[in-house]
């Protein structure tokens, strides 16, 4: 389980977070939401210890988890744009990770295999297009099995195949209970991946609950049309 208690976040005098408290179970797959600069990003990068808080805490399977970095073992991150080093190949860069991990036990072939990247794995990743980037992303934030998924606008840049592969493994590792975490601007993605919904707007939780109670709430058919209405109400 993830517990957020009073987070708060400013980049001189803009507040980012502001008092965001929430509790995510473990086995369940939670779609992040808000406009651009509502901070999902900011929580999602304070949850892996890439920003420190200015106040309040984060508690992984019931340990705070603010200046410690043994808990990342338990994340894989898949970020909207990574950077890799340019002139190693694909496989180096997989191996490289390998040795970083010290992980025996991985399921890079599986994953490999799944997103069809064995003729690109002598290839340097500087020569590499956009969507192969992002399968390349997606195997590194699953390969160790973690517990946690952490993907930040994943499907940007897939093809059709690509995404409709991306999602299936998905939905995979959410029936094996892994805690999902996903941001995308793409509503119909979290409306097929998630159950649940955190919406975010200028650093404050304005929804946390099952997706469909939010659809219903807003008396509408489909999860675009009731975060736009959200949206419109935040904004009045």
């Amino acid at each position: 389980m993830i517990t957020i208690k009073g987070l708060r976040k400013k980049f001189g005098p803009l507040t980012v977070l502001d008092d965001i408290s929430l509790e995510i179970p473990s086995g369940q797959a939670t779609g992040i939401v808000g406009p651009n600069g509502s901070g999902k990003t900011t929580a999602i990068k304070t949850l892996l210890g890439l920003v420190k808080p200015d106040d309040g805490d984060i508690h992984v399977d019931g340990e705070s988890v603010i200046g410690k970095w043994n808990y990342r073992q338990k994340i894989g991150y898949m970020p909207q744009t990574a950077r890799y080093p340019e002139n190693m190949t694909v496989a180096e860069l997989f191996t490289f990770i390998k040795n970083i991990r010290g992980a025996k036990q991985t399921s890079e072939e599986e994953l490999i295999q799944h997103f069809g990247l064995q003729p690109e794995l002598k290839k340097r990743m500087r020569t590499l297009s956009g969507g192969t980037r992002q399968k390349v992303g997606a195997v590194l934030a699953m390969m160790f099995d973690p517990q946690i998924l952490i993907f930040d606008e994943p499907t940007a840049g897939l093809d059709p195949h690509a995404s409709v592969q991306f999602k299936n493994l998905v939905n995979q590792e959410k029936q094996q209970g892994k805690t999902i975490l996903l941001t995308s601007h793409i509503m119909s993605e979290i409306e097929e991946l998630a159950d649940y919904l955190i919406f975010i707007v200028e650093g404050k939780i304005r929804y946390h609950g099952p997706m469909k109670d939010l659809i219903e709430k807003q008396q509408e058919q489909r999860l675009e049309g009731a975060v736009a209405k959200m949206m419109e109400e935040a904004a009045a």
